[in-house]
């Protein structure tokens, strides 16, 4: 039969038939099956292998791959890593996901079992008499862990590192030995008067190689501190460090750490503790590893007992089998569970990704990638880094119990203004920084063009959302109870730059947040920082909601403040001659102003060109030395916000009259349909339809829209929390 030539034409010229292939893993699964459902692979090595086979045919067909993981826990002694040679396209992706939404468990950890009661005489006599019937041990040399990571410095200022091995007990993390217990801290006496020098403020620091002082005898009972660390806030309570103590002199009550030392020296009465001593392990929940012989204390919580059963525990063996009841780790692995380096088109879905002493997940490079309906938590690091590369998205995730932060975002080009179009959306981040506390937020955005929205942020110590950049969005995120440990910081923060411009915070519910000292603000756009726009969003019980603190060019518009102290709060610290602000404003904002191309950033931000006034324009001189008298905080717009309580404060020179204030509704109590109370949700928050904020022009902010949305990755994880081991 004769084919016609147009035929075969048009046949060529199709596109190829989408099909789809799939590989199956199980943990009790054998490299050398065939990788079917009814003969599993048992690695994800040898899964990646297949699925770099399959592509590498001469197949006609465009191909969807699946990884289907079969439930259990996969134990990593190594990252999973995945290079270019295993990406998919935009028209045929590759999915590892967990088969018919088993619980499958990444675990870059051991589970413990085998506690006993202390038997050593001398490690009992360290205890404390309440400690000594509630203290069990494990030998972990018998077990064959002998690497448990090392202790290193840590926090403001000092490099990421992998964590030490953490203890974790029915899913959260246990709290190193340490005085004073959990949620306290001593305070710092004082310093040596021969280390007494002045801050960039004015004021006195101790010199950090001369130590610090501490009030007290508690460290005399101490009997081994050679390896003992220290943790504060150590000058400002925004930040911290844990530093490895190379003397204690209990007869001057004088700590000295040892080098390389960190940053700015030692205030009196700032917050520290002390961390890594038998002695005190006195509580429910507390830890202590002895490096040298391996052995690991460990006092269960209390739930412990209670999963025993109805008989009462009476005895030390009967508390230790109670240790048991419920799973304990040890986080062992220094590596991120998973590592894609060059990767295109790859998606993990509803995984379990736990007890890593590194970042739970790294994305390099590549484009498209997805963690999607994933668990992730009691990681030593970050839950997921994502550097360069475009589209990136972390959606549908839990993130919880990091020791530095939740998901951290990298991209777009600040020299051409290119978006780098990653987001991090319907995720619920909770109970992050146990490690380095201070900027270490649930989201960081570096770059160019990123996005946050729909997420639950809650129970930090610091910021929740940071971001350094241009043209960013925060849309619909729901942020409470935060800065829980910390001051001088915002639910929001950026700073310290007049070219981060385009950036849009709307939408957002920020409620109920803490701080110490100075306290904490709704959205802080921190050292002159300018040009960003915050509107629609809804501030209930919030220290200082909304903070310009000194910068130009924000517009805050539309918004609801309930309850606040106060709702704005503005200054310009930029016209401040003190060498601290002057030389801030003159020297680093001058730096800044020349690393981005200014005809580019002048013609996508025309606001910019006031600073011509300052700086001089691109093309003429800048006004340096003695001319340079600082910059004002003009051209900030304030209109069509709703007030019930204070309204503004402005101050260290600056005036309400440097602000444009228009139609804003103060004493607005009466326009509300409801007084909101603690329990108030975003849906809480309305206006009246006779208020006259609608006649000033006030928009209705869509507050059904803020947060968390169910869908079928968050009915994933829902089924992922109650299927955990046991």
């Amino acid at each position: 039969m004769m084919i016609r030539p147009l035929l075969i034409v048009a046949l060529l010229l199709a596109p190829p038939v989408c099909s789809a292939a799939e590989f199956f893993v199980a943990p009790k699964g054998s490299d050398a099956n065939a990788g079917t459902k009814a003969k599993p692979f048992a690695s994800l090595e040898r899964a990646r292998e297949a699925v770099r086979t399959r592509k590498s045919s001469q197949n006609a067909f465009r191909e969807t791959i699946t990884i289907w993981l079969g439930g259990g826990d996969y134990i990593r002694t190594n990252a999973l890593e995945l290079i270019a040679a295993d990406s998919g396209t935009p028209e045929s992706s590759i999915v590892w996901r967990a088969y018919k939404d088993e619980p499958v468990r990444l675990l870059g950890g051991r589970t413990l079992t085998g506690f006993t009661p202390v038997s050593d005489a001398t490690a009992r006599a360290r205890l404390n008499e309440q400690a000594r019937g509630q203290v069990v041990q494990l030998d972990l040399h018998t077990l064959g862990i002998t690497n448990f990571g090392e202790m290193k410095s840590r926090g403001f200022g000092r490099p990421t590192v992998p964590a030490h091995c953490e203890l974790f007990f029915d899913h959260r993390p246990m709290t190193l030995a340490r005085w004073p217990d959990e949620g306290e801290f001593a305070k710092i006496a004082g310093y040596p008067a021969a280390a007494d020098r002045k801050d960039e403020h004015g004021g006195k620091l101790g010199e950090l190689p001369g130590g610090f002082l501490y009030a007290g005898d508690r460290p005399r009972r101490w009997q081994d501190t050679s390896d003992l660390w220290v943790h504060g806030y150590w000058v400002y309570d925004w930040a911290n460090s844990y530093e490895r103590v190379a003397s204690l002199d209990v007869e001057q009550r004088l700590v000295k750490t040892a080098p390389p030392f960190g940053n700015y020296g030692f205030r009196k009465d700032q917050r520290f503790y002390f961390l890594n001593v038998l002695e005190e392990l006195d509580q429910p929940g507390e830890w202590y590893l002895d490096r040298k012989t391996g052995v690991l204390y460990f006092w269960p919580p209390g739930s412990a007992a209670a999963d025993v059963g109805p008989r009462t525990i009476n005895n030390e063996s009967q508390r230790a089998r109670a240790s048991v009841a419920a799973e304990i780790l040890i986080s062992l692995l220094d590596q991120p569970l998973l590592k894609l380096t060059d990767v295109s088109q790859v998606t993990f879905r509803g995984l379990m990704l736990e007890a890593t002493r590194g970042n739970a997940v790294e994305i390099r490079g590549g484009a498209g990638n997805r963690i999607a309906g994933c668990l992730i938590r009691n990681v030593g690091n970050s839950g997921v880094v994502i550097d360069g590369g475009t589209g990136h998205a972390v959606v549908g995730c839990d993130v919880s119990d990091t020791g530095d932060g939740g998901v951290s975002l990298t991209g777009g080009d600040r020299q051409t203004l290119t978006p780098g179009g990653h987001f991090v959306e319907n995720c619920h981040f909770q109970r992050l920084g146990r490690w380095s506390k201070c900027y270490v937020p649930a989201v960081a955005m570096t770059g160019v063009g990123l996005r946050a929205s729909h997420n639950l942020i809650h129970d930090h110590p610091h910021c929740a959302i940071l971001y350094w950049g241009n043209d960013h969005l925060m849309e619909f995120n729901e942020i409470h109870h935060i800065a829980l440990e910390t001051g001088d910081v915002g639910a929001i923060y950026t700073g310290r730059d007049y070219t981060f411009r385009g950036n849009q915070i709307r939408h957002n519910f920020i409620h109920h947040t803490g701080g110490v000292g100075m306290g904490s603000m709704g959205v802080y756009m921190d050292d002159c920082v300018s040009g960003t726009e915050v509107f629609g969003n809804v501030f209930y019980k919030v220290h200082w909601a909304m903070f310009i603190g000194g910068g130009r060019d924000h517009r805050v518009d539309n918004n609801l403040f309930v309850d606040c102290d106060p709702a704005m709060r503005a200054d310009g610290r930029g016209l401040d001659p003190s060498p601290v602000w002057h030389g801030m404003v003159d020297d680093t904002m001058r730096k800044r102003l020349a690393e981005v191309p200014l005809a580019l950033y002048r013609q996508r931000y025309p606001e910019m060109k006031s600073l011509d006034r300052y700086y001089g324009p691109p093309e003429g001189p800048a006004i340096t030395g003695e001319a340079f008298k600082g910059v004002p905080p003009d051209d900030n717009v304030i209109v069509r916000n709703v007030c019930v309580g204070k309204w503004l404060e402005a101050g260290w020179h600056a005036t309400s009259a440097m602000l444009r204030l228009e139609n804003n509704l103060t004493n607005a109590a009466p326009s509300l349909v409801a007084l909101p109370n603690d329990q108030s949700r975003a849906t809480d928050f309305q206006l009246k339809k006779d208020s006259p904020a609608w006649a000033l022009g006030f928009r209705r902010i869509p507050v059904e829209q803020i947060g968390l949305r169910e869908d079928e990755l968050r009915r994933g994880l829902k089924r992922l929390s109650a299927a955990d081991p046991p």
